[in-house]
């Protein structure tokens, strides 16, 4: 065993890795390719191409269905799987063909998949369970390079929540022996890794705060009649007025009041939560529709300030700046709302920290693949509430 350790630590020389995402927004597959260097533990990394696949507009809106929470068969989730391996394959593939690096020189591929169902502790231990599609043999078999994936699961199995995940690379990535640092990623949710300046592993903690795109893409998605996915760069709701009602009766939604490790995903903040909390009233004409943007977009920031404001830290732990991340990065008016509801905080993109906003899960996924390929841990139980470190994910070969 004490072999084992030593190898781990000794620097390994420069290999590539492949990271594969698709988040709950169901936008398509983040796919970025990454050279690692130094040693396994705390490697330095580098990004060397980045592309977003989007699904084709039958396959998304079929895992919209199915991740909804809509009906559906053993037969179509078992075709489900195969459909979204084979598109993240060909992203993959596609992207190397275009950037011209040999598929051969991938020493590893961690792929996340993509969520169809996330239940934490939520409805209690028992009821714990997790699925990401998108499989792993295909991927294999297509790319010719060691896939890992399934990563939630063994979290899961540990007592953890199974997510957030990425705080592992966060803390790789950010941590700082004099500020304090909160890394924000705005996907579908968004969640928080909190990094106080100096941290050990142990003393990183983060959750998912609330819903993040999610809400306001589906506000936009049905006023358009799917015409518009998203509201681009925040203009829409800019025009808009909070509606303060509906904040508040949805700010009260029990979510919010759970302490961490908590974890969330469609099952909260989904379909029925928006038909329950702005959809559910009179009124759609266009200043509604933007009224409805501002109101969501205003739920996402003002859940994470709340969030952020409840943690209680402890004196000389303050923190300094928030690193944003994710497709709501590139939300003018989220930004803003951010800066001015967490004015002690510097508000800032991850780009300035080599990992690109759009990318970044991509790249903690092929990081957490590599760490994998190591017998190393992914998990933080600090941030999962997991009982001890584990190794993440399943390994398959081609």
């Amino acid at each position: 065993m004490a072999e084992r350790t030593n190898l781990r630590r000794r620097p390994s020389g420069t290999r590539l890795a492949m990271g594969l995402m698709a988040g709950t927004s169901l936008d398509g597959v983040d796919a970025a390719v990454v050279q690692l260097s130094g040693s396994f533990e705390n490697p330095k990394f580098r990004l060397l191409a980045f592309s977003t696949t989007p699904y084709p507009a039958h396959l998304r809106w079929r895992l919209l269905r199915v991740a909804s929470g809509e009906a559906t068969t053993a037969g179509e989730l078992s075709e489900l799987n195969f459909r979204v391996g084979e598109a993240f394959a060909r992203a993959a593939i596609r992207l190397c063909r275009r950037t011209q690096i040999d598929l051969k020189r991938l020493t590893v591929v961690g792929s996340h998949g993509q969520t169809v169902f996330h239940q934490g502790s939520t409805a209690g231990k028992s009821r714990s369970s997790t699925l990401q599609i998108g499989e792993p043999a295909l991927i294999a078999h297509l790319m010719g390079a060691p896939v890992v994936a399934d990563f939630r699961p063994a979290d899961m199995a540990a007592g953890g929540e199974g997510a957030p995940l990425v705080p592992m690379v966060d803390y790789l990535v950010l941590r700082d022996d004099r500020q304090g640092t909160v890394a924000l990623n705005i996907g579908g949710v968004a969640n928080v890794t909190v990094i106080p300046a100096g941290a050990r592993p142990e003393q990183v903690f983060g959750f998912d705060s609330g819903p993040g795109n999610m809400v306001i893409d589906a506000l936009a998605r049905h006023f358009t009649q799917g015409r518009r996915q998203y509201d681009s760069g925040g203009r829409s709701a800019a025009r808009g007025l909070v509606i303060e009602p509906i904040l508040k009766r949805a700010l009260a939604f029990s979510f919010f009041r759970r302490r961490p490790p908590k974890s969330a995903g469609r099952e909260q903040f989904g379909s029925k939560f928006v038909q329950r909390y702005f959809l559910g009233r009179s009124g759609s004409g266009p200043d509604r529709f933007e009224d409805l943007l501002c109101t969501a977009t205003e739920l996402t920031a003002r859940s994470i300030a709340e969030a952020l404001g409840r943690l209680g830290l402890p004196p000389g732990s303050e923190l300094h700046r928030l690193v944003v991340s994710g497709g709501g990065a590139s939300n003018a008016l989220l930004l803003a709302r951010l800066q001015a509801l967490l004015p002690t905080l510097r508000v800032q993109r991850s780009d300035g920290f080599g990992l690109p906003a759009d990318a970044k899960e991509a790249i903690a996924f092929a990081i957490l693949g590599d760490r994998t390929l190591h017998a190393l841990p992914g998990n933080l139980p600090s941030v999962t509430g997991a009982e001890r470190a584990v190794v993440l994910g399943k390994l398959v070969r081609p």
